[in-house]
């Protein structure tokens, strides 16, 4: 998911896209313990997506303070 993507997402929809990314990152995360899953890289980007869109939600809430 690319950084436009997000800022254009609404508030309840970027918490709701934090929760299914970090269930996401969960289940892949549990894949790849039981057995190797075809592309481990995929748990990267993964986190790194809950990564952006976290960094939003944190921009958003500080933006709304001041």
């Amino acid at each position: 998911m690319k950084n436009k993507d997000i800022t254009g997402l609404t508030d309840q929809e970027l918490t709701s896209k934090v929760n299914e990314e970090k269930a996401s990152v969960a289940r892949l995360k549990m894949s790849h313990a039981v057995s190797a899953i075809e592309n481990p890289l995929q748990i990267r980007k993964q986190r790194k997506t809950v990564a952006r869109l976290l960094t939003e939600v944190s921009k958003r809430k500080n933006a709304n303070n001041k």
